[in-house]
């Protein structure tokens, strides 16, 4: 009964199933028993689990072939030895107990070590593996070059230098809290990742100090870290007489102060999150005042406008205020004072004006009435309806159509040239067939390099729209044109275009495009 005895008392230690030792147990024996035998004989071991009798015995398979003297037996000796055995049945030769010696004995235990040690990993992985992103308390065992290694009770953790916080250090024996942020099996066992740094361990923290998170009352949208220094931590409610920055702060701040205790003094602006972006944007610069938002989706930017007083705490120390709300939002933000946005769209005004008058040849009254009436390109002016330029004040039909008339001509004129700047380049004819490519945006694919469809083909339809212009093609446009560029790699052998009718001609949509110059 002892080995049963030795079994419970690894099986209680490492806290692992009985039958996984008696297992390694077995294993242990079999290889002694190889060892004494043969290693080319099928040696198995058996422990009665009530007895804890150890039984060892042959096994030889019953095979019409005998390939293997050692582990295979023809049905005929089989049948000899044992009537009844059929092909794929076992011969079974009972051994005589081992006497283990000191070598024999030495090699049954590293066995037993290796198998139970493997089973402890195994344990501790399927422990562990579904409890990423929870928060855990250990005992600092190790620090090794700034690396913890954390003591969980029933496995050890990792804490790495860069998942703590800056200035925090800790010694053998401290009581540490992290966040489980990964888990893998590697070949020297599970290896379990903590962080102090990561943004949902503050989200963690304020859910254990903030019952209605914990109920869902309250829920965390976005987290965004500088650790150790500051944070941001957007929040909101779905019950409408429930306050959520108030809930995280707490009564005289009791809520907030514990997260920012265990963080070591982290500030923490707690701030209500929108489902418009402009309001959450604005809301995720506190405690700067914002006096204006322009939204672009296509961008996914945002420009933001500020008093000129309020421009250094908009922006942070070291930019660490909008650094954050940009993180929190997920949207690029740029900061302006309203002096600079004056003095740019100012100087916008001024630049559309000066191209109205010069191209339309009309004085600056008329070429500030266009600009302020929302007209920034002369494409507008030359393809708009008449009768949008004749609700403004002072124009009639007679200077409308003239106006688009000179715009028309004007566009004209810059085309022309545009073309034949483009065939100096040595621009291949096809790609002006390719819509809706102008001849400015030719001049400037060629002086790029693009000369030929297979150029154009090669590219990336963000490399063609900054080539072009962010206003020149849309991201679709854009990959229509590099659609359309591939047309000809996919002709077969009757030169029928793929997507095309035959002809060779590039695939083109079924709806004519708007007009363009």
């Amino acid at each position: 009964m002892e080995i049963l005895q030795v079994a419970d008392a690894v099986a209680r230690e490492k806290n692992i199933d009985r039958e996984e030792v008696l297992a390694a147990m077995e294993q242990a024996i079999q290889k002694a028993g190889r060892s004494r035998y043969g290693q080319e004989h099928d040696i198995r071991a058996h422990i009665d689990t009530k007895s804890g009798d150890i039984s060892l015995a042959r096994y030889r398979e019953v095979t019409e072939e005998v390939e293997d003297d050692a582990t295979q037996i023809s049905v005929a000796d089989a049948q000899a030895r044992q009537p009844g055995l059929g092909v794929g049945d076992f011969l079974i030769d009972p051994l005589p107990p081992i006497d283990f010696g000191r070598i024999a004995a030495q090699t049954a235990k590293q066995v037993i070590v290796q198998k139970v040690r493997e089973a402890e990993r195994k344990r501790q992985y399927e422990e562990y593996k579904d409890r990423v992103s929870e928060v855990i308390n250990g005992l600092v065992k190790r620090v090794e070059y700034g690396n913890v290694t954390v003591d969980l009770g029933r496995a050890e953790a990792v804490l790495r230098r860069d998942e703590v916080l800056p200035r925090e250090h800790f010694k053998v024996g401290d009581r540490v809290r992290a966040y489980i942020y990964d888990v893998r099996q590697e070949p020297r066992g599970p290896q379990i990742f903590l962080s102090r740094s990561h943004p949902q361990f503050m989200a963690k923290l304020f859910a254990m100090e903030v019952p209605e998170i914990y109920d869902g009352i309250i829920e965390i949208k976005a987290v965004a870290r500088d650790p150790g220094s500051r944070a941001k931590i957007a929040v909101v409610s779905y019950d409408s007489s429930i306050d959520p920055v108030g809930a995280c702060v707490g009564m005289r701040g009791s809520r907030v102060q514990a997260v920012v205790g265990e963080l070591q003094g982290e500030k923490i602006d707690i701030i209500p999150w929108s489902q418009d972006p402009a309001t959450f944007v604005v809301n995720a610069l506190a405690p700067a005042e914002v006096s204006k938002v322009v939204l672009d989706d296509e961008q996914n930017r945002i420009e933001v406008v500020v008093p000129d007083e309020q421009l250094s705490l908009a922006i942070g120390r070291r930019g660490q205020n909008v650094r954050l709300a940009s993180m929190l939002t997920g949207w690029d933000i740029d900061i302006l004072t309203e002096a600079e946005e004056s003095e740019r769209r100012s100087e916008e005004l001024n630049q559309r004006s000066r191209l109205f008058m010069e191209a339309l040849d009309v004085d600056d009254v008329i070429a500030h009435l266009l600009v302020a009436e929302g007209f920034t390109r002369l494409e507008e002016i030359a393809y708009v309806a008449v009768d949008e330029l004749t609700e403004i004040e002072g124009f009639d039909t007679d200077i409308a159509q003239e106006l688009q008339d000179r715009a028309a001509a004007w566009l004209d004129e810059q085309n022309r040239l545009s073309t034949e700047k483009f065939q100096a380049l040595g621009v291949e004819e096809a790609l002006t067939e390719i819509e809706p490519l102008t001849p400015p945006m030719l001049v400037k694919l060629g002086e790029n390099g693009i000369k030929t469809l297979d150029d154009l083909a090669d590219l990336a339809s963000d490399e063609l729209i900054e080539i072009v212009g962010k206003d020149a093609l849309t991201e679709e446009e854009a990959n229509g044109v590099i659609m359309a560029a591939r047309a000809h790699w996919f002709e077969d052998d009757d030169g029928a275009g793929a997507g095309g009718d035959g002809s060779g001609e590039p695939a083109v949509a079924a709806e004519e495009p708007a007009a363009r110059p």
